[in-house]
């Protein structure tokens, strides 16, 4: 009976030695196969993870092209009120100097008026950048509007100006009416 004993405790052994190894191989297994998807799950989720950042950055990149789109709007749209609104008041600077020129250099308080309206006028346009275009220096096609010849002026300079012309930060608002020489 010890000898049978012996043989069932060692046929014990030997089975549970069996099962021991069979799960070890499919823990082995199991572990192998969580690695491997492990790997793969860590892949796409790299994966996933630059696909993202790359929307980001477009993101980003079409939120600043679309600040700076609509900053140059803005400005251009600035520029163009500005711009409107002194071609309007030009006319009344040029109301201004007829009145001035008509007084025949009779000195009188509502000239004097008349006067530093206009001067203050014109500080004001030109604190703006609205400045007269210079006449003395010749005819210039690109400043200057050629209406009629003066036959007491020399051969492309200007004998007189009939409407003094405007630039808006460099940019013609209108042209010099001038009368030129042939």
């Amino acid at each position: 009976m010890a000898t049978e004993q012996n043989e069932q405790a060692q046929e014990f052994e030997q089975e549970q030695a069996e099962k021991d190894i069979a799960q070890t191989q499919a823990e082995s297994e199991q572990a192998e196969v969580s690695v491997e998807s492990l790997q793969e799950q860590i892949a796409q989720l790299e994966g996933d993870l630059k696909l993202e950042k790359a929307r980001t950055a477009n993101a980003v990149y079409e939120a600043q092209k679309s600040v700076e789109r609509i900053q140059r709007e803005s400005e251009k749209h600035k520029d163009t009120v500005l711009e409107k609104f002194a071609k309007e008041l030009l006319d009344t600077v040029d109301n201004l100097e007829r009145a001035i020129n008509a007084a025949n250099e009779e000195e009188s308080p509502l000239l004097e008026g008349v006067k530093l309206t206009l001067k203050s006028l014109l500080t004001t346009l030109e604190k703006f950048g609205v400045v007269v275009v210079d006449t003395s220096n010749g005819f210039n096609a690109e400043l200057h509007q050629a209406v009629g010849i003066d036959a007491n002026a020399k051969a492309n300079e200007i004998g007189s100006v009939l409407q003094k012309g405007y630039t808006l930060n460099s940019r013609l608002l209108r042209p010099a009416m001038v009368m030129v020489g042939a």
